[in-house]
């Protein structure tokens, strides 16, 4: 088959490799239907995340079953499935305590010897505790399944930071970050019944994508303008929750300075860069929390996947950029340079 491959920083390639298949009796092979290039996957595209000549790329996808080991129970061949960006047992306590992503038998797709998500069909360990079934009908409705390839990564988690940060009916709410990510947070606060909604970003597209997802002011500026720009909106408070999206010092900073005393901090940017950006001293003085971290989706998708079947949420519009398999290397290239959003990959 073919997939993405990574070799060195800025060398992305499509390539054949040898075909998926089953390696233990709770595996399932998957036919990939859609698949996409995160924010994340520039980290190591950069050079700023390690990665072997030769790994696989690519952690968000959904797709048919082709094949199924004897022990897999809850799917079939032909079954239509999302795959959360991590495989977990389903087992574990962690698993039952809906934090998957500290699953001890858990990965992540593409790490080395595991398939990626961007090729042709991906091998899934614990088909039983990793994937969930997606209505077949789903298959034949292009914009519904980009909507639904969204489970996969970005908005679960931007639901997790809204969680994160304590998002609640009547709340007002700041979003550093106009990445996909970002935009779904704003999605996911107004899911949750945030009343204001500000949305930090420069580029009007995006904020274009934000205010159709619930923002209701935008902050262009950054640094300390945009810190002034959100104590002005709100009367010199700040927000009661924070959705950080960035993972950069300056980012995170920003974060801090724009929460109203007592108020929470969900992060989800992967953190890079030499530093933090916290002052405890300063969370202490202010009683502000900080909750985050990497979101175990899967926890996520049964409570979200209804309100995407009924078009109540869609978060089709973040993926900009629609390309073949053999494209992937131009999307990337795309992401980087900040000409798209988000790259949809059709394999």
């Amino acid at each position: 088959m073919r997939a993405t491959v990574i070799h060195a920083p800025h060398d992305i390639r499509v390539q054949e490799v040898p075909d998926p298949t089953i390696q233990q009796p709770t595996d399932v092979v998957l036919r990939v239907l859609r698949a996409c290039i995160c924010g994340s996957d520039l980290w190591a595209y950069r050079g700023e995340s390690a990665r072997q000549p030769g790994q696989r790329i690519g952690h968000e996808f959904l797709g048919i079953v082709e094949e199924a080991g004897p022990e897999v129970a809850g799917f079939a061949v032909g079954d239509l499935v999302v795959a959360p960006f991590v495989w977990s047992d389903g087992s574990c306590e962690y698993c039952a305590e809906g934090l998957m992503t500290s699953c001890p038998q858990g990965g992540f797709w593409g790490s080395v010897g595991s398939d990626g998500g961007q090729g042709e069909a991906v091998r899934v360990p614990f088909a039983d505790g990793t994937l969930v079934k997606l209505p077949a009908a789903a298959a034949s409705d292009d914009r519904l399944l980009t909507a639904l390839l969204a489970l996969s990564d970005v908005l679960g988690t931007g639901h997790h930071a809204a969680v994160g940060a304590g998002v609640r009916p009547g709340s007002t709410v700041a979003v550093v970050g106009d990445g996909a990510v970002g935009l779904c947070g704003v999605m996911a606060a107004k899911r949750l019944g945030a009343e204001r909604i500000i949305a930090l970003g420069r580029h009007q597209v995006r904020t274009d994508i934000a205010r159709r997802f619930g923002a209701t002011d935008v902050v262009a500026e950054r640094g300390e303008a945009a810190v002034a720009a959100v104590r002005e909106l709100t009367g010199g408070a700040g927000a009661h929750a924070v959705i950080e999206a960035v993972g950069t010092e300056q980012s995170m900073r920003t974060a801090v300075e724009i929460t109203r005393d007592g108020g929470s901090i969900g992060y989800v940017g992967v953190p890079h860069g030499s530093g933090t950006g916290l002052d405890l001293g300063v969370m202490f003085d202010r009683n502000i929390a900080l909750r985050g971290g990497v979101a175990p989706v899967r926890a996520y998708i049964p409570e979200l996947l209804p309100d995407v079947l009924s078009g109540t949420i869609d978060p089709s519009p973040v993926f900009d950029l629609t390309i073949g398999l053999d494209e992937v290397p131009a999307g990337y290239r795309a992401m980087d340079e900040r000409t798209a959003l988000k790259v949809l990959i059709k394999p």
